[in-house]
């Protein structure tokens, strides 16, 4: 008999679960994770899109509809979680762009550390301190222990610098934890050796002959997670407008045979 099944598990943080109540724990906890991993950026934030459906389809099929609508709707009323439609491309489409609000999630905690606190000392729980960044403590220690133990530097790190450095005769050090990094992030958000290919070509032809430009050929600059998106789509969408055309082949006239 399995005692452990191979499926991802849900996270669930036990001084969360007490100040939002479970329900809403769990789902602002999965919704962070999805959050960590999301392309999309939009006003400089990173939101997910699901419907209610979606939601429970692919994250939550142990909940109704019903009661995924009611969590979010307590976690927006509580002003944990910012919702919207507008990045959506038709009106008609009614999938809802989600985002957690890190500095209000942050400020309860604070607010309610002295009541946590309490319990803790007569043995319940202990709730883990806050630092200075928008995200809780007990999450971003979590997030990065686990991201330690799941996500190791992709193998094309080395061929992304290399070929950065061939494209630009410049000399990036493979070895370099903050390129390293960068690079391995984007893989890590589903980009493949292409796109970095893509987006190296396609700068390299607009900055490498500019005195000004040419400096911005640099990793901190094309691998940034906005740049990159961005460098990339503005390819895409060139190669888009202008299709590659096969031209017919010459065709030459045989005299020699006659006519048939």
């Amino acid at each position: 008999m399995k005692l452990l099944i191979n499926e991802s598990p849900l996270q669930v943080l036990p001084s969360l679960a007490m100040l939002l109540g479970l329900n809403d724990a769990i789902l602002i906890q999965q919704l962070h994770y999805r959050l960590l991993i999301s392309r999309n950026d939009r006003g400089g934030h990173k939101w997910v899109y699901r419907t209610y459906e979606e939601w429970q389809r692919e994250e939550f099929p142990f909940w109704s509809v019903d009661t995924i609508k009611r969590t979010i709707r307590r976690l927006e009323n509580k002003g944990l979680i910012v919702s919207t439609a507008s990045y959506n491309r038709m009106k008609m489409d009614k999938t809802k762009w989600y985002r957690i609000e890190y500095v209000a999630l942050q400020r309860l905690m604070e607010q309610n550390a002295p009541i946590m606190e309490a319990r803790s000392s007569e043995g319940e729980m202990q709730i883990a301190p806050c630092d200075d960044s928008k995200m809780p403590l007990a999450i971003t220690k979590e997030i990065k222990s686990i991201k330690k133990d799941i996500v190791g530097k992709h193998p094309d790190v080395v061929s992304v610098i290399d070929y950065l450095n061939e494209k630009t005769g410049k000399n990036f050090k493979t070895t370099s934890i903050a390129t390293t990094r960068l690079v391995n992030a984007r893989f890590q958000e589903g980009y493949e050796l292409d796109d970095f290919r893509h987006v190296i070509d396609t700068k390299v032809d607009e900055w490498l002959t500019d005195a000004h430009w040419r400096k911005y050929l640099r990793p901190s600059t094309l691998f940034n997670a906005t740049n990159f998106e961005n460098y990339l789509e503005t390819y895409r969408s060139e190669n888009e407008r202008s299709p590659k055309i096969n031209l017919p082949q010459e065709f030459e006239l045989d005299f020699s045979k006659g006519e048939p």
